[in-house]
C-alpha cells in the first residue's frame, strides 16, 4: 500500500486490488469504456458483473506471476493497472500490462504513480523479467510515458483496431526487468 499527494493536493492510495474492490472494478470499467478510443473496447462492448469481476481479482491474486493494481481517490477507483503473466514454464517469466485511468483524473500524475508501483512489484517478485503492453500508435502521451520508464518500440501491428470505420496501428512496447 502507498499513499501519495498529488499535484492538486488529494491523497492518492495505490494498493493492490481485493474481492471487494469487484463491484466498483466492474462499474469503473463500464464507466472508461465511454471515456476514451486509446482502449481495446469501447462502450458496451464489454458485460462485465460485479461477480466475474470478483472472479478476475481472485484468479490473479492467486498466481505470483500477475498482479491488479489499484489507485483511489475519496474511496472511488480513479485508475489501475494490471499485469497478466504467462500461464506455462517457459512463459512465466514475462506478461502484458494494461493501465486506465478515470478522465476526470488525467492530468495528476496517476498513470505515472501506477506504472512506479507495477514495475517495483516486477522486480519484487524474482519471476518478472519483461513487461509488455500495446498501444495505439497515434497516442503520443501515452508512448512518451512508457519511454520514460524504459519500455521500447518492439513492432508495429497494422490495423489492429478498427473504431468507426478507422483503422489504427498499434504500438508493441517492452521493459526488460533486470
Amino acid at each position: 500500500m502507498k499513499k501519495v499527494i498529488l499535484k492538486n493536493r488529494s491523497e492518492l492510495l495505490i494498493r493492490k486490488a481485493t474481492e471487494e474492490d469487484a463491484e466498483q472494478m466492474s462499474q469503473f470499467k463500464m464507466h472508461i469504456s465511454r471515456e476514451s478510443d486509446f482502449l481495446s473496447f469501447g462502450e458496451n462492448e464489454i458485460e462485465i458483473t460485479a461477480e466475474t469481476e470478483r472472479k478476475i481479482i481472485q484468479t490473479e491474486n492467486s498466481t505470483d506471476n500477475s498482479v491488479i493494481i489499484i489507485a483511489l481517490m475519496n474511496g472511488e477507483i480513479a485508475g489501475f493497472i494490471t499485469f497478466k503473466g504467462g500461464a506455462k514454464i517457459r512463459k512465466r517469466h514475462a506478461g502484458e500490462m494494461g493501465i486506465c485511468v478515470r478522465k476526470k483524473y488525467w492530468g495528476l500524475g496517476i498513470a505515472s504513480l501506477l506504472l512506479q508501483v507495477l514495475i517495483e512489484w516486477a522486480k519484487g517478485t524474482q519471476i518478472i523479467r519483461k513487461i509488455d503492453l500495446l498501444t495505439r500508435a497515434d497516442n503520443e502521451k501515452a508512448i512518451k510515458l512508457y519511454e520514460k520508464y524504459g519500455f521500447e518500440k518492439q513492432g508495429l501491428l497494422t490495423r489492429d483496431l478498427c473504431i468507426n470505420g478507422i483503422f489504427y496501428d498499434s504500438v508493441s512496447m517492452g521493459l526488460h526487468i533486470d
